[in-house]
């Protein structure tokens, strides 16, 4: 958790440019955003309007190239490239579209893996990873590799990997692009209990209205700025079309 009184997320003026030759591309022109208690939060946009930078930047996968980024009480933006990365490590959790287990590993292996670069003890880690994965109903399937697994099964996998640390904040970057119908349904059932019990905060980018509804509150992000946010509360999915595309209409 954060100090007393420190936000779990601040983004403070925050830009990003990508080079293609002579020509630069905005990404970022000056985003703010910020998450003051735990929660289920969502960011939306159309695509290419700067969400999924956005995340990266937030989650220290990237640089800014201007601004301010504070995550789980420490200033990321000034931080090193070792101290980056150790951040990542004990700080965050993130969990891609894609799953990224290593395919010769068990589930119980894949899950240990950040604790072991970590150098951590192995009894110790395969405790607290049995744990998470009997926590995301995975006791069963610890012995299995990746392909002896669902979709659905690897995704949780890699959320159990996310939260071996017991970080205060995780990042998903359409966690669900992969997934059917039914298995996305649950994916976002679970993250919401994540936020809630654990007491920390989720942060998932999506472009479904059906997945932002499960959020306690949403993001819309447009041409690299947030263009506002807006409380979920009895919203359904057709509801919060109307609401996130007037305000990236009012950002025009």
């Amino acid at each position: 958790m954060p100090d007393a009184g420190a936000p779990f997320i601040r983004a403070l003026g925050v830009r990003k440019t990508y080079r293609s030759g002579e020509r630069g591309v905005a990404a970022l022109r000056g985003a703010d955003l910020e998450i003051a208690e735990p929660g289920f939060y969502g960011i939306m946009g159309a695509s290419g309007s700067g969400k999924s930078t956005l995340l990266g930047l937030l989650a220290g996968l990237d640089r800014p190239d201007g601004g301010e980024i504070e995550v789980a009480g420490a200033r990321i933006d000034r931080m090193t490239e070792d101290e980056l990365t150790l951040h990542r490590r004990r700080r965050v959790g993130v969990v891609f579209q894609q799953y990224n287990l290593l395919p010769t590993l068990t589930a119980l292996e894949n899950v240990m893996l950040p604790g072991i670069l970590d150098g951590g003890d192995r009894a110790a880690l395969a405790a607290r990873a049995l744990h998470l994965l009997g926590t995301l109903g995975l006791a069963e399937r610890a012995t299995h590799r990746p392909e002896a697994m669902s979709g659905g099964e690897q995704q949780r996998v890699a959320i159990a990997r996310a939260l071996l640390f017991e970080p205060p904040v995780l990042f998903a970057d359409e966690p669900t692009g992969a997934l059917d119908s039914a298995n996305s349904e649950r994916m976002w059932r679970m993250l919401d209990e994540l936020a809630r019990e654990r007491r920390m905060v989720v942060l998932m980018v999506t472009h479904e209205p059906a997945a932002a509804a499960h959020c306690r509150h949403v993001f819309v992000i447009r041409d690299g700025v947030v263009a506002g946010g807006f409380e979920t509360k009895g919203m359904n999915a057709s509801d919060l079309v109307v609401r996130a595309s007037g305000l990236a209409g009012a950002a025009r």
